[in-house]
């Protein structure tokens, strides 16, 4: 059994994260086929492409009624996203930003921790709230593209799709990879959470603990991708934009679908915990890029060392017997 759960977690986050980055190139490639500006690419699909596996593990594990592993995975991949993969990219290279670019898109990430923050301590997250994510991203998403229209961020926008590894290829190919891809996610979201689910049990660990370490990890394997990439080629301060607009889409996206696909209760350890250190982050994150203008080598090692703490807290702070 666990031999055979844990052949499945390592397959599922393998076919994870080939799939993520197959879709990833597929989509920018197919979107500029299709006419779409690089501005648009990186606002919306980059972002999106790099969310599909946290949301086809999310929703995977909402429609087999383990919903606490789906949002484990949304709170852990939040944390790893700002304290593991800011981090990283960090370290590469000092992360250096103009407040003005990335102020609109750190206070709405704070917002929308805090929309989910409010459903959670108000009980039942069903189809109504759901729908209203959904809208709210959507006026987001409407609202973010207008102002962006109004400056000459080109060469930001050209940088994320190097950073994505944009190829030049045929319409075909580029369906091809998508469709490749996504079938890659919708079984590496299964087996992953088929394995983690099988190893919760055989260890005696909560779903939700699963969730928000190893599922989370994997499920943010393409952003850690990307980050390091960027870093290397000098442009450590893509992953920023990457990591913002990752932590928007998870909580309004994949959270708001589950929700309209499944309604949930917040598991107790979330709400008295998880979600609260997610909130700190999140917050935390605001004054490093606006106050300090970037996030320098020693900030890198502060936020793994805050990544590491909080990993070591959901191993042994009683929640888990190992």
């Amino acid at each position: 059994m666990t031999t055979m759960a844990l052949f499945l977690t390592f397959g599922g986050l393998v076919l994870l994260f080939l799939g993520g980055e197959l879709l990833l190139r597929g989509a920018v490639v197919l979107a500029l086929r299709l006419g779409l500006s690089p501005m648009l690419i990186g606002l919306t699909i980059v972002a999106l492409a790099t969310s599909m596996p946290e949301l086809l593990v999310t929703v995977t594990a909402g429609l087999e009624g383990v919903t606490d592993v789906g949002i484990g995975n949304v709170v852990g991949s939040n944390v790893a996203n700002i304290l593991l993969i800011l981090g990283v990219a960090a370290l590469i290279k000092p992360i250096k930003v103009a407040p003005r670019m990335v102020v609109r898109d750190t206070v709405a990430m704070i917002l929308a921790t805090a929309v989910f923050i409010v459903y959670a301590l108000m009980g039942k997250v069903g189809f109504f709230q759901g729908l209203a994510m959904l809208g709210v991203l959507a006026i987001y998403l409407c609202l973010s593209y207008m102002l962006e229209q109004r400056r000459d961020s080109g060469a930001g926008e050209q940088e994320v799709l190097e950073e994505v590894g944009k190829r030049p290829c045929s319409m075909a190919m580029a369906l091809g990879l998508v469709a490749v891809g996504l079938g890659g996610l919708c079984l590496g979201s299964q087996f992953l959470i088929d394995g983690a689910v099988d190893l919760a049990k055989a260890a005696g660990v909560s779903d939700t603990v699963i969730g928000i370490t190893l599922v989370a990890l994997g499920t943010s394997l393409p952003e850690l991708a990307t980050s390091i990439v960027a870093g290397l080629r000098g442009h450590s301060d893509v992953a920023v934009g990457n990591v913002l607009g990752s932590n928007i889409f998870n909580i309004l996206l994949i959270v708001g679908v589950l929700a309209i696909i499944t309604p949930f209760f917040v598991a107790p350890s979330v709400v008295k915990v998880d979600m609260w250190i997610m909130g700190a982050v999140s917050l935390l994150l605001l004054p490093m890029l606006v106050g300090c203008r970037g996030i320098g080598r020693f900030g890198g090692v502060f936020f793994l060392l805050l990544y590491a703490g909080f990993i070591f807290y959901q191993l042994y702070s009683g929640r888990i017997a190992i």
